[in-house]
């Protein structure tokens, strides 16, 4: 399944619950979501019964939706947590945490991680000093993340800035957002990342 390129909001409708697709429309309270609040369609308003494999289904769509990852790059990330010692549903979630896309968003250069994509996939992103155009290169604890310098005045990633004020900024981050990069200081604990997912029922339908 290639990586969902379509409105964003009605995924957020879908699923009842917000993803952060949607940056500044969400905090400003305009999202979908909140003005119609339940799925979309014709018949998006019933109440559906919802079995055991289909809760555990939307647990792993609301996840891939959320971190824009593709089935076979989730199931990659899966393949390696359960390789991994501990918990493997944990392991999956700091994995996931990991990827560069992702640490340019809770790094705040980003309003979403669509975007957070484009900057890195188009060049603007400076891992250690080098330029790294791979969205899903895995970021290791103390290595720094930095926008070029060229694009540090970008309108969107200024934006970004600005609305990380009211956000906060994830505690495994050390961020100067005057001179736009960051350290990725450590993994984050299971109990720090805030997310509408229940990675036990992702690992049971992976598991079956």
């Amino acid at each position: 399944m290639a990586r969902y390129r379509g409105p964003v909001e009605k995924i957020e409708r879908r699923f009842g619950v917000s993803l952060n697709l949607k940056g500044e429309r969400r905090l400003a309270g305009k999202s979908a979501l909140e003005k119609r609040p339940y799925a979309p369609g014709q018949h998006g308003q019933r109440r559906k019964k919802v079995s055991e494999y289909g809760l555990q289904l939307n647990e792993k769509q609301k996840a891939k939706f959320m971190y824009g990852v593709s089935e076979k790059q989730f199931h990659a990330l899966f393949v390696e947590a359960k390789r991994r010692d501990g918990n493997t549903g944990t392991n999956l979630i700091t994995l996931i945490e990991q990827r560069l896309d992702n640490v340019v968003y809770r790094m705040g250069f980003a309003s979403t991680r669509r975007f957070a994509r484009q900057l890195v996939t188009h060049g603007h992103i400076l891992v250690d000093g080098k330029k790294l155009d791979i969205a899903s290169y895995r970021v290791k604890p103390g290595q720094k993340i930095e926008v070029k310098e060229k694009s540090k005045q970008n309108v969107q990633v200024t934006r970004a800035i600005e609305l990380t004020n009211q956000t906060g900024l994830a505690p495994w981050v050390d961020v100067d957002t005057d001179k736009v990069f960051g350290i990725f200081t450590r993994l984050p604990e299971r109990e720090e990342v805030v997310i509408p997912v229940e990675e036990r029922l992702i690992v049971e339908l992976y598991s079956k």
